[in-house]
């Protein structure tokens, strides 16, 4: 009797055991579906917005012939130069005017206007003139403001890098992956002031990237930004590192440097980033040296794979519209040669 109580147990356990196998195997399996939504070859896009069904890409100028710095991706996968064609025509050495675009890392929508970042910083080898925010009306299809960086704000070596905005208080937030810190632009009236340089919070950290078993060895500052307006609270990441940092926004406008530097919050440990974006309490980040995106509940911490997998290849920029993720795929960990058979993608899940 007791023997067959014993393996009647033995059964019970194994069963289960296998059960709760099977569900973790269905539970890994279940994510959302990723979907293309545009491709291009040979030409390497990094950021994405999307804004009432529009959707605006940008190229930068990471190799002396690019075929334009920002285009509107219409139907049937149609790349259209943004503005217009003139804006995407600038040429190493040529003269640099208030009306071209020369080396463009970032293109942000809010409110009905297109915010370009344009570094000024081709091909890594310095600032040629002050890095430049260009704004345009999504509706007249215009540019109706210029904000130029003052001196004091940039460095040689800066890549001013990504934006995010914050219309209530008609501030701008931005990163600088090249000479490590932040700056912050007041829309309103156009000063900007930095903060945090070469602060270890906007360094990156003393580490290598390891993507396919290959050693990714650049070094790559404070780069990912994200804006919590509900909270009132900026997020931000160094690509080469591993740690989460934010700062309340109040401290940001009001607090002196010194106190500034002493509000920054280590917030988590987490993957090495590119771009971030928070949407609905939850921040959206990959993890780019295992093919993921994750999410994290800023409420509890929490984090978890959102999607994963081989259509994942170094998830750059992202971008939120009608509760769809949309990202790119910047393949920057094998571009450094030539990239005229690489297909770069911009694709979306629904969260």
């Amino acid at each position: 009797m007791k023997k067959t109580i014993v393996l009647l147990l033995s059964v019970i356990v194994f069963i289960s055991c296998k059960n709760e196998t099977k569900k973790k195997q269905v539970e890994k399996k279940i994510q959302p579906e990723i979907v293309e939504v545009a491709s291009i070859k040979g030409e390497q896009l990094t950021g994405v917005t999307v804004s009432k069904n529009r959707m605006f890409v940008n190229f930068p100028r990471w190799r002396k012939d690019i075929k334009f710095s920002v285009a509107e991706v219409k139907a049937n996968n149609d790349f259209v130069p943004y503005p217009d064609e003139s804006w995407n025509q600038w040429k190493i050495g040529e003269e640099i005017t208030d009306s071209t675009f020369v080396a463009v890392q970032s293109v942000v929508s809010s409110k009905d206007k297109l915010y370009v970042i344009d570094t000024r910083n081709p091909l890594f080898q310095g600032v040629l003139k002050d890095p430049v925010i260009f704004v345009f009306d999504l509706n007249l299809n215009k540019l109706v403001k210029k904000y130029v960086l003052p001196k004091k704000t940039f460095f040689f070596n800066s890549y001013i890098n990504d934006i995010r905005i914050d219309p209530k208080r008609n501030l701008a937030f931005m990163t600088d992956s090249g000479h490590p810190g932040l700056v912050i632009l007041d829309l309103g009236s156009g000063k900007a002031k930095r903060i945090l340089t070469q602060q270890p919070s906007t360094t990156a950290e003393n580490i290598f990237l390891k993507i396919d078993g290959v050693e990714w060895k650049n070094k790559v500052h404070s780069d990912g930004i994200a804006i919590d307006l509900k909270n009132q609270k900026l997020y931000y990441h160094a690509l080469t590192g591993y740690n989460l940092y934010a700062l309340s926004i109040d401290k940001i406008i009001h607090g002196t440097r010194e106190e500034i530097a002493n509000s920054v919050e280590l917030v988590a440990k987490t993957s090495a980033p590119d771009g971030m974006i928070i949407h609905n309490g939850i921040l959206y980040y990959g993890d780019l040296e295992n093919h993921k995106i994750m999410q994290m509940n800023l409420a509890d911490k929490k984090v978890s794979v959102l999607v994963e997998g081989d259509k994942i290849k170094w998830a750059d920029t992202f971008s939120v519209e009608g509760n769809e993720l949309y990202f790119t795929n910047s393949r920057i960990h094998e571009s450094a040669g030539d990239i005229s058979n690489l297909v770069y993608t911009v694709n979306k899940i629904k969260l």
